[in-house]
């Protein structure tokens, strides 16, 4: 059983930032993937971006197009936890988010290739 807790989400002017934390306890697995999705109101749960440690010591992180050159996810393997910074926000953005965790399997933008999931975070871009 993994417990994934999210903080960080808030209100913010478009143009701003915000960084999203995501710490996991409980099971451990060597190889994993963290990812960031995000579901509006009406809308399908998408992806947003992926962390991915595949057992070595190199990682990979994979982005949703939307988000490309504005946010950026980190992790830190020994404290199993990942982050999402969020830049340059558009009121497109506007969203909760969710931290996700499962077994590296290659699906990282596929919601049904992870089995935990956090109570995610409201994100709110607005003026």
């Amino acid at each position: 059983q993994v417990q994934l807790v999210e903080s960080g989400g808030g209100l913010v002017q478009p143009g701003g930032s915000l960084r999203l934390s995501c710490a996991a306890s409980g099971r451990t697995f060597s190889r994993y993937t963290m990812a960031w999705f995000r579901q509006a109101p009406g809308k399908e749960r998408e992806f947003v971006a992926a962390f991915t440690w595949p057992g070595t010591t190199v990682y990979y992180t994979n982005y949703a197009d939307s988000v490309k050159g504005r946010f950026t996810i980190s992790g830190d393997n020994a404290k199993n936890t990942v982050f999402l910074q969020m830049n340059s926000l558009r009121p497109e953005d506007t969203a909760a988010y969710y931290c996700a965790k499962g077994v590296y399997s290659g699906r990282y933008a596929d919601k049904n290739a992870y089995d935990s999931w956090g109570q995610g975070t409201q994100v709110t871009v607005s003026s």
